[in-house]
């Protein structure tokens, strides 16, 4: 154990484990192949290093876990536990997890302290949505994260405007950040759902099409970006987990392959 923990306390304080060189390589080995095919050598050479997915249990959640599982159910999978959710997305992650035997789901949860100290009454999401994040989301997730070296997020260009530039490969923090489902539109999603029999999550029926904590989720009008439902009213489009969206240059596409 002594020495499983040393080698996770060098990985962390060691130089970058990628930068946008990498993620550009990679973007341009995997540009215009098949997204199973894309992840099934991802995952079954280790290009990402430890890598984890990070899901929501969200409205189209099912598919990105769904591809995975196929190719390997043990790859972990981090949940923001926030204490914020619906009762219906924590049944959802129960279904998946079953349906679809995922076999390392972890459940990520505030410091009881920090929120003791910044939300003793629960209701900090009414005044300073940001703040209620940071210590629910962001501050859980990069503690988890620390030990990967590679996240896969299940985020879409359609889904708002802020993501309309969101590559298949990225970097954040020196850690590569990989969106197997960049290019895919909402009928590509549906069209996935169906044929493979994978159940919607519950709240989507009643026009919740992206589906965060309660307070701050709320139903998305017709025409709207699939994302307006979230923080309306705030300027606020994300949680803090993901950064907005900057196109990488191109000017590595004849480096050797990654």
């Amino acid at each position: 154990m002594a020495e499983a923990n040393t080698r996770m306390i060098d990985r962390i304080n060691a130089a970058p484990r990628y930068t946008e060189a990498d993620a550009i390589r990679l973007n341009n080995m995997f540009r215009g192949r098949d997204t199973v095919e894309m992840l099934d050598v991802v995952l079954k050479e280790q290009m990402l290093g430890e890598a984890a997915i990070v899901s929501s249990f969200g409205a189209e959640s099912a598919v990105l876990l769904h591809l995975i599982s196929r190719i390997d159910p043990r790859v972990p999978v981090l949940f923001l536990e926030t204490g914020k959710h619906f009762p219906e997305t924590l049944a959802y992650r129960d279904q998946l997890t079953t349906l679809l035997g995922l076999q390392d789901v972890r459940s990520l949860t505030p410091d009881a302290d920090e929120i003791a100290k910044r939300d003793e009454t629960g209701l900090r999401w009414s005044y300073d949505p940001d703040g209620c994040c940071e210590i629910r989301k962001v501050k859980p997730l990069a503690k988890a994260l620390a030990g990967f070296d590679a996240q896969i997020s299940g985020r879409k260009a359609f889904q708002s405007s802020t993501r309309s530039a969101l590559p298949r490969f990225e970097i954040e923090a020196d850690r590569l950040k990989m969106n197997p489902l960049a290019d895919w539109d909402k009928a590509r999603i549906d069209a996935y759902f169906t044929d493979h029999n994978l159940p919607r999550h519950p709240l989507e029926a009643q026009g919740y099409l992206s589906i965060g904590c309660a307070p701050c989720t709320s139903v998305v009008k017709p025409g709207e970006d699939p994302r307006a439902g979230r923080w309306r009213g705030w300027d606020k489009t994300e949680c803090g987990i993901h950064t907005p969206i900057t196109p990488l240059d191109d000017d590595g596409a004849n480096d050797p392959a990654f």
